[in-house]
């Protein structure tokens, strides 16, 4: 990245930027670190069916960490963008801060690999056949092409493309929306003779349960939060709510006006919450408090930035007896796997 475009880029922007392009993944994390996941799921890694697990739900500890530090960062005298600077500036040096901060600050926990651990269980269940790439899955990429990095995208772009073709991958189930939308609409721009065909996992899902009869495990009131990328960019609305509504012992209820395509933004997205943390945060509250005075029991999402966000603000608000749950959590267990 040139000097003038460091210059009309905030700092935190930039240090992802360059983590996406050096280490394929937001968080600047050796490659693989983001795969243990799967360790032990026996997941080929060559098949022309892959599963693409995605930054944001591969790297959620380490994003829930990094988010706390830039906020207190934030409201700190300093402020959080000297700090992502010097951050960056270090990482060119050979010392990565980030780096030191995630082994302090993050402690492992099975619970946030649980979305794609049971997406990869209800794929199994239908009788999907797919791989997944471990440390060879590239990074999408996407926040090159939001925050106007065009030609790092269309690089990046080449070698996402060139890396699926080299492990004979021709179709992509995926799960992060943002990663599902580069991959699926923005990359084919930059590629000609693009035949990739993608495929987000609740499509998967809703095709595969046509026939199926399932059941959570007790009644429960459930409302859906909207991802802005899976309802604005994929147009994918309709489908994660008939899949709710097709498992007994679930009440949909919908906040009054704020969904669908109308959905308040959670906050989350795109490196928002490292520029503006302190706005990101009050949108997590905000949200949050939307979608429990539906009187749910679960807020059901399926994004690993609304997760966070939500969770966060529920946090927040004091507010203990609610849970956040992927979409991939409420099908595994309706599914009992």
């Amino acid at each position: 990245m040139n000097k003038k475009g460091k210059g009309l880029i905030p700092p935190g922007l930039v240090y992802i930027a360059d983590n996406i392009t050096s280490k394929q993944n937001i968080l600047g994390a050796p490659r693989g670190a983001g795969a243990k996941w799967a360790e032990d799921l026996n997941l080929p890694k060559e098949a022309e069916t892959i599963f693409f697990a995605g930054c944001g739900y591969q790297y959620t500890t380490t994003l829930k960490s990094m988010m706390s530090l830039i906020r207190k960062m934030d409201k700190s005298p300093v402020g959080a963008e000297l700090p992502m600077g010097i951050a960056g500036f270090q990482k060119k040096m050979g010392i990565d801060l980030a780096g030191v901060y995630r082994k302090l600050l993050v402690k492992d926990s099975d619970s946030d690999s649980q979305p794609l651990r049971d997406a990869v269980k209800v794929l199994r269940n239908l009788g999907t056949e797919f791989g997944y790439l471990a440390d060879d899955e590239p990074c999408c990429g996407g926040l090159l092409y939001y925050i106007g990095l065009q030609s790092k995208f269309a690089q990046n772009a080449r070698r996402v493309y060139d890396e699926l073709k080299s492990h004979g991958v021709k179709r992509i189930i995926s799960t992060v929306p943002s990663c599902t939308y580069t991959i699926r609409d923005l990359i084919p721009k930059y590629i000609e003779g693009y035949d990739l065909e993608v495929k987000h996992f609740s499509e998967v899902v809703l095709e595969g349960i046509q026939s199926r009869e399932l059941r959570f495990p007790r009644e429960v009131k459930v409302t859906y939060h909207d991802p802005c990328q899976l309802a604005r960019y994929l147009g994918l609305i309709d489908e994660p709510r008939q899949i709710l509504r097709a498992i007994k012992g679930i009440e949909l209820i919908e906040t009054e006006w704020t969904n669908r395509e109308w959905a308040t933004c959670c906050g989350g997205g795109s490196g928002f919450e490292v520029v503006f943390p302190e706005l990101s945060e009050i949108l997590s509250v905000n949200r949050a408090r939307e979608l429990v005075e539906t009187g749910a029991e679960i807020i059901v999402t399926h994004c690993p930035g609304c997760i966070i966000q939500l969770e966060d603000g529920l946090k927040k608000l004091k507010i203990d007896n609610v849970e956040v749950l992927d979409l991939a959590q409420i099908v595994a267990m309706a599914m009992e796997v």
